[in-house]
């Protein structure tokens, strides 16, 4: 099945700004929370994506970032 370039192109604003919202929760969590025990990051990461507006993050990805918020503070996310 070949895919139109024009649909990533098309789709990659949406894509750019839906990434800008998880990267600005995920920073203002790991701000917030660094040093926390992870079901607080977590819940607290889950709260910053709502707050972005930021549903649509597949639990697993949520499951990672907080573990990562937690035993990396300081370290790279993205």
């Amino acid at each position: 099945m070949a895919t139109d370039p024009s649909d990533y192109d098309l789709a990659m604003p949406a894509v750019t700004a839906h990434m800008a919202k998880i990267e600005r929760a995920v920073i203002r969590t790991r701000t917030a929370h660094r040093g926390r025990p992870y079901p607080a990051v977590r819940q607290a990461l889950v709260e910053a994506l709502h707050d972005e507006d930021a549903h649509r993050v597949v639990p697993q990805v949520i499951d990672e970032l907080a573990r990562r918020i937690t035993e990396d503070p300081d370290g790279l996310l993205f």
